[in-house]
């Protein structure tokens, strides 16, 4: 079979998947793009979002990303974000738990409040439970 990419992706607890793919769908600052065979260099910022995998046996695999950067070069794809679960390890039930608690600080502003911080907390646990609906 023809190798088509290579992707790595890596957090600061290690790496999440390494793999040769056929594409994959990264959510970028300013939108999601696809990386397929021969794509052109690029450095790009990742938001929070859903990667989306699709590996050489063309079954699909999505990861919930907590955002970082991507660098496509030479039919390799890296990217190195502060979070990456694959969707059917993700755990649905602390990512609601994360949800209540960043709407319930948002509703309060109780205390020290960083409103950022709580809203970025509530893109996160809310990504998790979409992502996690995704079953290869």
């Amino acid at each position: 079979m023809d190798h088509n990419l290579q992707l790595e992706i890596v957090t600061p607890f290690g790496k999440t998947l390494s793999e040769e793919i056929l594409s994959c769908v990264v959510p970028g600052v300013k939108g999601q793009f696809q990386v397929l065979k021969n794509h052109a260099p690029v450095i790009s910022n990742i938001s929070v979002g859903a990667i989306k995998v699709k590996n050489n046996e063309k079954s699909e695999i999505f990861i919930a990303t907590s955002g970082g950067f991507c660098e496509v070069r030479d039919n390799s794809v890296k990217i190195v974000v502060e979070s990456a679960e694959i969707s059917d390890s993700i755990d649905v039930d602390r990512a609601l738990k994360a949800k209540e608690r960043a709407e319930d600080r948002l509703k309060s502003k109780a205390g020290e409040f960083d409103e950022v911080r709580a809203r970025l907390a509530l893109a996160r646990a809310i990504n998790r439970i979409s992502v996690s609906k995704y079953t290869a």
